[in-house]
C-alpha cells in the first residue's frame, strides 16, 4: 500500500476508432463535442484531477498528423505523448505501456470518454494506491435476461456491474500481464491484469460516463456536458 499522492501517475487513453458506428467520416474521438473534440475533454478531465498526470495518447500512426493539425486549430497545449495504435486494444495498451519507466499508477482510459469525473478519476488512482488496482464500476437498474440452448431467463441484476474506465493499476505488475500473449477473451486491462494471477478491486464510478460511440449517444453527451456545467 502507498500514498497515492507520492506516486508517478500516467495515463494511457486509448483512441484507436472509426466513425463508423457514429456515421461519420470523421473518427469519433475527433467529433467536436461541446465546442472541443472529444478526445481533447477527455484529455481534460484527467488534467483537472491531477495537473502533473503524464498523459500518453495511443492513435493509429496515419491519423497522428490529423491530430497535430486539430490541436493546432484549436490551440490546444495539454502536453502529452504519443504512441501507435496496434492490431487490437491489447496491443495498443502495451505500446502505450512501453513509453512508461519507472514505478507508479498507470490508467487505461478510453478516449471517447469524456464525462469521467474528477472523483471518479481521484478514486481510481486512490484506490489502486491501496490494492494495485481498481476498476469503476456502476449498478445494473435494469432486468437482464441470458440466453442458454435457445431459451432465456433472468439473471439476478444485483450481482452484475456495468465496466468503465479509467482502470488504474500499479505500473510494473500490468506491465507483466501485459507480456502474455494475446488472447481474444482479453476485452478490458482489467481481464489482461487478472489473468496474470492479480485480483481485480472494483470501486465506484460515475454514470454519466458514458462512452461516445453512436449518434444518440453524442447527443446525450453534450446535454450532460451542460446540465454537469462543464463548459
Amino acid at each position: 500500500m502507498f500514498e497515492v499522492e507520492t506516486l508517478k501517475k500516467y495515463v494511457i487513453i486509448v483512441a484507436g476508432g472509426s466513425g463508423n458506428r457514429m456515421g461519420s467520416e470523421i473518427p469519433k474521438q475527433f467529433i467536436e463535442f461541446c465546442g472541443l473534440p472529444v478526445l481533447m475533454h477527455t484529455m481534460v478531465a484527467f488534467k483537472t484531477a491531477y495537473e502533473n498526470i503524464e498523459i500518453i495518447i495511443v492513435l493509429p500512426e496515419g491519423l497522428v498528423s490529423y491530430w497535430e493539425s486539430l490541436c493546432s486549430q484549436y490551440n490546444f497545449k495539454v502536453h502529452h505523448q504519443l504512441a501507435f495504435g496496434g492490431e487490437t486494444r491489447f496491443h495498443s495498451v502495451k505500446n502505450g505501456l512501453e513509453l512508461i519507466s519507472g514505478e507508479g499508477l498507470v490508467g487505461i482510459h478510453d478516449g471517447v470518454r469524456p464525462l469521467v469525473s474528477k472523483e471518479t478519476i481521484v478514486r481510481c488512482y486512490t484506490e489502486a494506491a491501496k490494492y494495485s488496482s481498481a476498476i469503476p464500476v456502476i449498478e445494473v437498474v435494469e432486468t437482464v435476461r441470458v440466453l442458454e440452448d435457445n431459451r432465456s431467463k433472468i439473471i439476478d441484476r444485483s450481482k452484475l456491474r456495468l465496466v468503465q474506465t479509467p482502470q488504474v493499476f500499479e505500473i510494473n505488475l500490468l506491465k507483466q500481464a501485459y507480456q502474455q500473449s494475446f488472447n481474444p477473451a482479453f476485452t478490458d486491462d482489467a481481464s489482461v491484469f487478472e489473468s496474470s494471477s492479480n485480483e481485480i478491486h472494483l470501486t465506484l464510478g460515475n454514470k454519466e460516463n458514458i462512452k461516445i460511440t453512436h449518434p444518440a449517444d453524442l447527443i446525450m453527451g453534450e446535454s450532460l456536458f451542460r446540465v454537469l456545467n462543464l463548459i
